[in-house]
């Protein structure tokens, strides 16, 4: 009978934590704020030291791959005095905490959902600044997903209806309804979003057999290919003018994972050939082995004279949205 009651005891007492877990996730605010906006939570004194200089060079060092320069994220300095009530339901938050032992520690949803919480501290001013750098790449890497992954989520909410992609290149990609197929045949789609100064834009085709091979000259390859492509499908409003790669500008190549499989990103500047028009491109090749094929899926905006990394933030996280059979 004792260990009855004590584990009835013990289990009333797990359930309640559980029900009390939950009922702080189900309370928790939505986030809120702009894409590509980053509060960071630090006191004036060190905003407008090194720590400050330290955080700007990471979070609003230009974007590799646009025109014109563009940081990474925007950042809006809040002082812990004030991070109280609606500032803090952004969804990315940087916070520096002095007089601490030195670390990182990254935390999801702790004001508000979804949001991703990045907490620095360290004694010294050096020590704050060491474990920034030193963990540079983690802190983007850590908000840039939360954006991508919210940007889908906005668009989910009207996805679009068109069939024809999964039936003919046999994989599904997620976007909007508000996109519309500009131009398909059998192993290629080209499809586009006005926006209030140009297009935003997908190109998606399948390659066959060992169209690609990696190899030193693999970036030569891949611009040859969105060159040729450019050419047949993706024409000026000027008779015989087509997309090309702008060969004045070093695209940036790497080697990433998509739906679980190796692919190629490249990052660089479109141009159109016999005219004037261009613009920041960024495409993966993806190697698709169990079907003996390369599935190619591209993005690309034109939006003279406006900034442009929101857009190519929004055609990043459509293509890495994509499944293939």
């Amino acid at each position: 009978m004792k260990y009855f009651i004590l584990s009835f005891l013990s289990l009333t007492l797990l359930t309640a934590c559980a029900d009390k877990k939950k009922s702080n996730e189900r309370y928790l605010a939505d986030a809120s704020g702009a894409i590509n906006n980053v509060s960071v939570v630090v006191d004036n004194e060190l905003w407008d030291g090194s720590i400050g200089e330290a955080i700007r060079n990471i979070l609003a060092k230009p974007i590799y791959g646009l025109p014109q320069d563009e940081p990474t994220f925007t950042i809006s300095q809040i002082p812990p005095s004030v991070f109280s009530g609606f500032v803090t339901k952004n969804r990315t938050v940087l916070k520096i905490e002095p007089n601490k032992e030195p670390g990182i520690e990254i935390s999801e949803n702790v004001y508000a959902k979804p949001q991703k919480v990045i907490v620095i501290s360290g004694k010294t001013k050096n020590e704050i600044i060491g474990i920034l750098v030193e963990n540079e790449s983690k802190i983007i890497e850590t908000f840039r997903n939360q954006e991508l992954e919210e940007r889908l989520r906005q668009m989910s909410k009207s996805p679009h209806q068109f069939t024809s992609i999964k039936e003919k290149l046999g994989l599904t990609i997620q976007f909007s309804s508000i996109y519309r197929i500009a131009k398909e045949d059998d192993n290629f789609f080209w499809v586009r979003k006005d926006i209030t100064t140009g297009t935003n834009n997908l190109l998606i085709y399948v390659l066959q057999g060992n169209a690609i091979i990696r190899n030193d000259s693999v970036i030569n390859q891949i611009i040859k290919i969105r060159d040729s492509i450019g050419k047949q499908y993706v024409e000026g409003a000027v008779e015989g003018s087509y997309m090309v790669t702008e060969n004045a500008y070093t695209p940036f190549h790497g080697e990433t994972i998509l739906d679980n499989k190796s692919a190629l990103e490249t990052k660089g500047i479109w141009d159109l050939k016999n005219g004037f028009m261009g613009g920041p491109f960024i495409n993966y090749a993806i190697e698709d082995k169990i079907n003996n094929r390369w599935v190619v899926i591209e993005g690309f905006a034109f939006a003279p004279s406006v900034e442009k990394r929101n857009y190519m933030l929004e055609l990043e996280a459509i293509i890495k949205s994509v499944k293939i059979d």
